[in-house]
């Protein structure tokens, strides 16, 4: 099959390099693909976001198969449109990807079937929101309800914090025009279940978790995801199978019962709260880093997965019992502002597998171009002798604008 891949972070990079073993892979097209995944298939300079040319190129090029990495393709319909021409796509149609586009259609699904998550108003009024948090304890979750490039969340301590957050939400739209969700903060350890879904059929994948702090000891600011892991020892038998059965299944079912079906990969962001497991967040596609640490345990055929999920029929799912742990190097500034071109080496002496997220090539060479970088990842019999692996392969890499946290999976190797 030809086989087209919709994106250019590490997340489809992990894709691309499980898609490149299928026996059932001829060529792999890669729109816009980077750096690392041009050495895997033909990349294509067309952005994710250029649906009309995306479709052209596929018909042109005879792509039997097209997968969706990113949300904003998603959330512009490409799925309907590649649909419509009859050809075969892996996501979800944009009614169905509203799970993510917009937190309060996710938070009003929830709350009309009964899925635990945190209790919540939505505002589109400044004032109105302002005087509402002023009413609430600290902290206080504050999300744009549109789709904000992973930015559009405030965990906002006090006042101050919450006055600035709903400014430029509301008042400067610094994401575009839009309502605010406002919800109680929630604690306890924080997970990822992703699923393939076909309608109300769903198959699980590994338990993953990823940090969003920048630094050691979960300090600093709310990032991308500075590296994940799996499995997770926090998260028992018991818990996974309400996760699954009473929160991923659930939701599968509600968007059937709705009239948008959900195909594809449905992400749900969970926490295990005193309380129970809750949902924090969906996501309508493979998650980032989850995904890169995911993928490499799956020893099933990925292209046939896709097929089957998009065929409607059972796939067939085998799961790797080793330990995988990524470790993300990011632009120094980030998620701040951060300077780019600066030349990469060493990344030929890494033992494990380097997924790249914001590189280029620049006269031959591999360069910085975003903020996550790359992420190292490894597998191993242990958490532990995973992320010595990872870090001993990131001393092999050299950069001068760099940095990692060298304590992924600290809940699970640590205790804390």
């Amino acid at each position: 099959m030809n086989i087209l891949i919709v994106g250019s972070g590490g997340r489809c990079h992990a894709i691309a390099h499980s898609l490149s073993k299928s026996p059932l892979c001829t060529r792999l097209f890669l729109a816009p693909g980077n750096a690392g995944m041009a050495s895997l298939g033909q990349c294509v300079p067309i952005k994710d976001t250029q649906v009309d040319e995306l479709l052209s190129f596929a018909k042109e090029n005879s792509v039997d198969l097209t997968v969706v990495g990113p949300e904003a393709s998603l959330a512009l319909g490409i799925v309907d449109r590649f649909r419509g021409e009859g050809l075969r796509i892996f996501g979800p149609t944009k009614d169905a990807a509203r799970i993510e586009s917009s937190k309060r259609f996710a938070k009003d699904l929830m709350k009309r079937h009964s899925i635990p998550t945190a209790a919540y108003e939505v505002f589109d009024d400044y004032d109105a929101a302002l005087s509402y948090v002023k009413e609430r304890p600290f902290p206080a979750v504050i999300k744009y309800d549109g789709l904000a490039a992973g930015k559009g969340v405030v965990i906002a301590k006090n006042m101050d914090e919450a006055e600035k957050a709903l400014s430029d939400m509301l008042l400067d739209s610094r994401f575009g025009k839009g309502k605010v969700v406002v919800e109680e903060f929630l604690t306890g350890p924080e997970f990822s279940l992703l699923c393939f879904v076909s309608g109300e059929k769903v198959y699980p994948m590994p338990c993953a978790q990823d940090h969003k702090r920048a630094f050691d000891g979960d300090e600093g600011p709310n990032t991308g995801g500075m590296g994940a892991y799996t499995p997770l020892p926090f998260i028992t038998r018991e818990d996974e199978q309400f996760a699954l059965h009473g929160i991923m299944e659930k939701t599968a079912k509600a968007m059937v019962e709705e009239g948008c079906p959900f195909t594809g990969v449905l992400y749900g962001g969970l926490m295990k709260t005193p309380s129970g497991i809750k949902v924090i967040e969906f996501n309508a596609r493979f998650g980032d880093p989850e995904t890169e640490v995911i993928l490499p345990c799956l020893e099933s055929d990925l292209a046939r997965v896709f097929i089957d999920i998009c065929d409607g029929n059972t796939p067939t799912l085998k799961w790797s019992s080793e330990a995988c742990l990524g470790i993300v190097l990011a632009s120094k500034g980030y998620p701040g502002s951060y300077e780019k071109g600066f030349p990469i080496e060493g990344l030929d002496k890494v033992e494990g597998t380097v997924y790249h997220m914001g590189t280029a090539l620049s006269d031959g060479k591999v360069v910085t171009s975003g903020g996550r970088v790359a992420i190292v990842v490894e597998k191993a019999p242990s958490l532990s002798e995973a992320r010595e692996r990872a870090l001993s392969d990131i001393g092999r890499i050299r950069c001068g604008n760099l940095f990692f946290r060298h304590d992924i999976a600290h809940w699970a190797i640590d205790g804390r």
